[in-house]
């Protein structure tokens, strides 16, 4: 069965660094796109970054651009988000996506 594992994810200063795994089995990872959604406390998920199969095309929410960086490994089933810069406000739990399956998030807090 399809399955998504996320880590990474802890507590962090403003302006520090993190990046989270995706760790994907169940299905031939080169042939799907992923993609990185988050949720905060009180709000709805959003959208935060996209990739294609192999990779060579990306795609970021505006409040990320600049900031975060989706990449993936096809030879080792892992996708990742670097995440720099970092602000209070990218506080939540990140999920790593592919079409209808999700996993079970990793939280991520940005405070002093």
């Amino acid at each position: 069965q399809v399955q998504l594992v996320e880590s990474g994810g802890g507590l962090v200063q403003p302006g520090g660094s993190l990046r989270l795994s995706c760790a994907v089995s169940g299905f031939t990872f080169s042939n799907y796109g992923m993609r990185w959604f988050r949720q905060a406390p009180g709000k709805e998920r959003e959208f935060v970054a996209a990739i294609n199969s192999s990779g060579n095309s990306r795609n970021y929410a505006d409040s990320v651009k600049g900031r975060f960086t989706i990449s993936r490994d096809n030879a080792k089933n892992l996708a990742y988000l670097q995440m720099k810069s970092l602000k209070p406000d990218d506080t939540a739990v990140y999920y790593c996506n592919r079409d209808t399956y999700w996993g079970q998030g990793t939280q991520v807090t940005v405070s002093s």
